[in-house]
């Protein structure tokens, strides 16, 4: 039995956490939750104040009584989660999973760091557990469980089977699915532009774009009228006729809260919100480094929070001293403003718990992709206490006849913050305006000019250009969106972006989000039926009030009540009125061969099919178009086949995971073969055969090599396809394969390739 008993939610933070207390503590994880509302019914007494029924999952009793055992009636229990709401909630759960004695001793500590300092502080300076915090956590999952629910249901019976909403979810699907509209609405115009590179005496060329004729913005339509333009302008004589100097002082950006670090981390490192996240817990539940011993690197990655300690930033100033001299230090620290609404200043903003553990020391310890957030994390909250970057700024006018062009140019005086980190931006996402004039040669560095001097004219280009729709949204500019909304919170960014993917409404194209088919008729029927459920400033106004009862300045059960009775009442009422033919509104143009009334589409299990209005007093279906073209080329691929236990042909057919073949012949013959797709690349296990494109008895996609069992490699993931697609006798494959699965396909024999 422990004197003291820590309780955490992770392994890896119980390491570190160890390594801090002495022997008359012991450290234990929860791993996460160990209470939640049951699965398969709603959990919530509507009659009685929405009390919820919590139960603990069937995997998490083995690990509850493993904790139990180690309690003794003079035990100690610290609860040790994380500091936010759902860290609180935990504690709170596992206190009442537990079932301790009310005369059991229990104590609550929360640090924003895991480092020997941090804890042995919170240690010495325990508190209760904030029933608040509890109670706003608990108020979310309860809307949630509530929408989700009741909603969900409604969906399966006007729309398909299998369907769910989300309250915050949805909200974000508006998004996506507004912005997929306004793409196909926008109509692209043709625009040209016109650029003179020029020299003046000092013969150093440069960038000048065409913008007014007559003293009026001119726009350019077509290669016709550039060309006359070109022919005009070659005659012309090119003078300066103002220098407009300006200095410029560039800020740093504030230390990253946990929106801009999903930003950030999307458009430098390529990582989606969800890896940031998985990636910011390890740093910050501690590795190993060296002598360092095990330690967490950076602060609680959950905040909403611009501000740093004293401490960090009198280390931060040390370092900047000594990395980058004593002129990119300021003399006193720089403090920023929280921008967002309800920020927690009690907490802090993600920072290295250390500034003097530089990334190339770091890096050594670190997984690749660990090191690369590490150092994001690292320049970020040192530049924000650098010295700002003074930059001048030239704009000239020049004329050329009737004609006005403008150079722009910048030259860094001093770089400041910007020798460590400089800020990317999202691209465009509002589209370019006909005749913008674009500052892609801003950054010129302008020869000495002076105001009257005559330019010598090299060369006029003319260039096409076409306005651009709305970009459709990155992660990273979700993110953005949501937060600049009031919509959601630093805990819920990576799963509303996780869910509306996993539910297949959304997915990934080309680095963007793009709204699928059922998606954008679920985001229609909701806007429809239920607008205050995608609202953005009601359920903005939502997470105000979670905020409230977070901050014991409003009861939960208030908030709940208010927002369920409506929406029962419009469930009720849209389950009655809503007719399943007028929420699939596309019409196919097409009669029904067996009936003759109209073809519609609708949505299965399969994804989108054509079927009879008359359903089901008509069953007549058939494939969409785009399926039936898949299925030819498919069918083209693999050729003919026979059957191998009656002789009949096989006959493509579609399944739970994806095409197979089954016997013409069925019912007589009920044989079935999966369909091997070849994807061309060599196997790096023996260089002869090719990787099969293979599913598991639970359908999950991984490739094995043609050649098995001869040969047993298999891997979860293709990194390449590569150009190499002859497989041959000699030698190694050259198309890269990831070698590494986290588990290894069930449905052959581990590699030695593959360990």
């Amino acid at each position: 039995m422990a004197k003291n008993l820590v309780i955490v939610e992770s392994p890896a933070k119980a390491r570190t956490i160890s390594g801090f207390l002495g022997k008359g503590f012991q450290v234990v994880a929860s791993y996460g939750h160990v209470r939640d509302l049951p699965e398969n019914e709603l959990g919530i007494d509507l009659e009685h104040d929405f009390l919820p029924n919590y139960v603990i999952p069937p995997d998490k009793k083995a690990r509850l009584k493993e904790i139990q055992q180690k309690i003794a009636a003079d035990t100690i229990i610290w609860i040790a989660t994380d500091e936010d709401r759902e860290g609180e909630a935990i504690g709170w759960h596992l206190l009442a999973a537990l079932k301790l004695a009310k005369k059991q001793k229990v104590k609550r500590v929360a640090f924003h760091e895991i480092t020997e300092k941090a804890v042995l502080a919170a240690i010495e300076a325990p508190r209760e557990l904030d029933q608040s915090l509890i109670d706003a956590q608990q108020a979310r999952r309860i809307l949630d469980r509530l929408v989700g629910y009741k909603l969900s249901p409604l969906l399966w019976k006007k729309i398909k089977a299998g369907l769910s909403a989300g309250r915050v979810q949805s909200v974000a699907l508006r998004l996506i699915a507004e912005r997929e509209a306004e793409i196909k609405a926008f109509k692209i115009e043709e625009f040209w532009r016109l650029h003179a590179e020029l020299a003046g005496k000092s013969k150093q060329s440069f960038l000048a774009e065409l913008l007014k004729a007559a003293d009026k913005m001119l726009a350019i339509n077509n290669e016709k009228e550039a060309q006359a333009w070109v022919a005009k302008l070659a005659q012309e004589q090119f003078a300066v006729a103002k220098i407009t100097t300006k200095k410029v002082e560039k800020s740093p950006p504030p230390a990253f809260i946990t929106s801009t670090m999903q930003q950030e981390a999307y458009r430098k490192l390529g990582f989606s919100v969800k890896r940031t996240m998985i990636i910011a817990q390890q740093l910050y539940e501690g590795v190993r480094l060296g002598k360092r011993g095990q330690a967490g690197l950076i602060t609680y990655m959950r905040t909403d929070s611009t501000r740093m300690a004293d401490s960090a930033l009198a280390v931060a100033k040390q370092v900047i001293e000594r990395e980058y001299g004593f002129e990119y230090a300021l003399a006193k620290p720089r403090f920023y403003k929280g921008k967002v609404k309800g920020a927690q200043e009690a907490h802090e903003a993600i920072r290295p718990v250390d500034f003097t553990i530089l990334p190339a020391e770091a890096e050594q310890y670190l997984e690749k992709d660990q090191a690369k957030l590490y150092k994001l994390v690292w320049r970020r909250a040192l530049a924000s206490q650098m010295q700002v970057a003074r930059l001048e700024r030239q704009t000239v006018d020049i004329t050329a006849g009737d004609t006005l062009f403008q150079a722009k140019g910048q030259k860094t005086e001093f770089p400041g913050y910007l020798r460590v980190y400089v800020e990317s931006k999202d691209e465009n996402g509002e589209g370019h305006a006909k005749g913008a004039a674009e500052e892609f040669y801003g950054d010129q560095e302008l020869p000495a000019l002076t105001e009257g001097e005559i330019l010598q004219l090299k060369e006029l280009t003319p260039s096409q250009h076409f306005t651009q729709p709305p970009a459709r949204y990155s992660e990273a500019s979700l993110v953005k969106k949501l937060e600049s909304e009031g919509i959601g919170r630093p805990s819920t960014y990576a799963p509303i972006i996780n869910t509306i993917i996993t539910r297949a409404y959304v997915e990934r194209k080309e680095k963007r989000l793009w709204p699928t088919e059922i998606g954008m008729v679920v985001n229609d029927f909701l806007v429809e039926h239920f607008p205050q459920i995608v609202d953005l400033k009601f359920t903005a106004k939502l997470e105000d009030e979670l905020d409230e009862i977070a901050a014991g300045k409003e009861g939960w059960v208030e908030l709940i009540s208010g927002f369920y009775k409506p929406f029962a009442e419009n469930l009720e009422r849209k389950s009655k009125e809503v007719k399943r033919e007028d929420v699939i509104k596309e019409k196919t143009g097409e009669t029904c061969p067996e009936c003759g009334k109209e073809l519609i589409f609708r949505f299965g299990r399969r994804g989108k099919f054509i079927a009879c209005s008359e359903y089901p007093k008509c069953k007549f279906s058939k494939p969409t178009k785009e399926e039936e073209e898949k299925q030819a080329a498919l069918l083209a691929e693999i050729g003919e086949v026979a059957c191998d236990k009656c002789g009949a042909k096989m006959v493509l057919k579609s399944g739970r995971f994806g095409e197979f073949l089954g016997c013409s012949a069925y019912p007589e013959c009920k044989n079935i073969k999966s369909i091997k797709k070849d994807t061309k690349i060599v196997c790096q296990g023996c260089g002869e055969g090719t990787l099969l494109e293979r599913r598991t008895k639970k359908g999950r996609v991984f490739y094995g090599c043609s050649r098995y069992p001869k040969c047993d490699y298999a891997t979860w993931n293709l990194a390449s396809k590569g150009s190499n697609t002859k497989a041959g006798g000699a030698g190694k494959a050259k198309a890269k394969v990831k070698t590494k699965p986290k588990a290894k396909p069930k449905a052959r024999k581990k590699s030695k390739k593959t360990q």
